[in-house]
């Protein structure tokens, strides 16, 4: 079971460019993220990309952390637990957002094309490595106040406003935030399920990109982000994603 647990000048110019540059050239090892998703009446926790819902109790241990909180925005006791193939939420108590991190760890792509689950430091002839992270934030209600950034999410996409238009079709704004601040040259992608090839727009300068709801129901929408590498003697950069999802209601029935 898993439990919750300055550059001035030209200088400053030059490191933004760079970083933009990585964001939009380079390529990814994992293209999967992981998202919070309905599952026979219970909410799950989903690895994949598009339709290819992969096998997410295996991935358990990669898992850093779990939360939960209210609507009030204070910390709910939630875990995991393993329900057949997919691993389901539990809490005793209700509970607004759930959220979850992924440490998917070192990947290296050598010169075959191959990618090997390992640093630059143990794959010498490597043509590519990375960290990469993953990270997953589940509205289960609409929020009434500004969703809090969650401890350990180094990219994390949250709603510019309180408010989440209720019509698929209507225009949608998030916000990018990496390391506690917004960040320009996150993609965005608005349907990360039905859409996984979705070329996604960008954040500006204030963190902010313009979408429009896909679905009258689950919306999973995907921030991108590639950062410097936390140790550059294993990985040329560190990518993570990060999921947004909630679920618009239906008509009656």
């Amino acid at each position: 079971m898993i439990t919750s647990r300055k550059m001035p000048g030209r200088k400053l110019l030059f490191g933004v460019g760079l970083m933009v540059g990585l964001t939009a050239l380079a390529p990814v090892a994992d293209a999967h993220g992981i998202w919070f998703a309905q599952r026979a009446r219970q909410l799950a926790l989903v690895y994949g990309v598009g339709a290819d819902d992969l096998d997410a109790v295996k991935r358990l241990p990669l898992i850093n952390a779990v939360k939960g909180f209210d609507a009030q925005g204070l910390p709910v006791k939630v875990s995991l637990r393993t329900a057949g193939i997919v691993p389901v939420v539990d809490s005793d108590e209700p509970v607004a957002i759930v959220t979850a991190a992924m440490d998917y760890g070192l990947w290296t792509k050598t010169p075959d094309g191959e990618w090997h689950n390992k640093g630059r430091d143990e794959v010498p002839n490597a043509t590519l490595a990375e960290h990469n992270w993953k990270y997953a934030v589940h509205l289960t209600q609409m929020p009434t106040k500004p969703v809090p950034l969650i401890e350990g999410h180094t990219l994390q996409l949250v709603p510019a406003t309180t408010t989440i238009p209720q019509k698929m079709g209507e225009p949608f704004t998030v916000r990018a935030m990496y390391k506690g601040k917004p960040i320009a040259g996150a993609t965005i992608m608005s349907d990360y399920v039905n859409d996984p090839d979705e070329a996604g727009v960008k954040t500006g300068p204030d963190g902010t990109a313009t979408i429009r709801l896909r679905n009258q129901g689950i919306n999973v929408i995907m921030a991108i982000y590639v950062g410097p590498a936390d140790d550059a003697k294993k990985a040329d950069h560190s990518e993570y994603r990060s999921s947004l999802s909630f679920v618009l209601p239906h008509a009656p029935e």
